[in-house]
């Protein structure tokens, strides 16, 4: 995470960014790239979905790169990882919705 973020930060150094790489245009550049990937699967049956041929796959993968990059930058803005809040996350669901025995 820690190369991701420092790749990150230095691309949009790059090419002047950082001022419009503020957490509410994060988070709108993200629910965008999310309604991206949500297209990809609109209309399909959810067999459909399950059966992408390579291109559609290729797709998927840019959509998740796309929102873990936006993602990544949103969390380095307050000084978080992503993967520890997934994990705390997780913790927190765990004891939220029990497990059936």
């Amino acid at each position: 995470m820690e190369n991701l973020k420092r790749s990150l930060q230095n691309f949009a150094a790059a090419r002047d960014w950082e001022s419009s790489h503020n957490p509410k245009n994060l988070v709108m550049a993200l629910s965008v790239e999310v309604a991206e990937l949500t297209e990809i699967f609109q209309w399909k049956t959810q067999q459909e979905s399950m059966e992408v041929d390579a291109a559609t796959r290729e797709h998927i993968a840019q959509e998740i790169g796309d929102a873990m990059l936006y993602l990544t930058m949103l969390a380095d803005k307050f000084d978080l990882d992503p993967l520890v809040c997934a994990t705390e996350k997780m913790k927190l669901n765990a004891v939220k919705y029990p497990a059936h025995s």
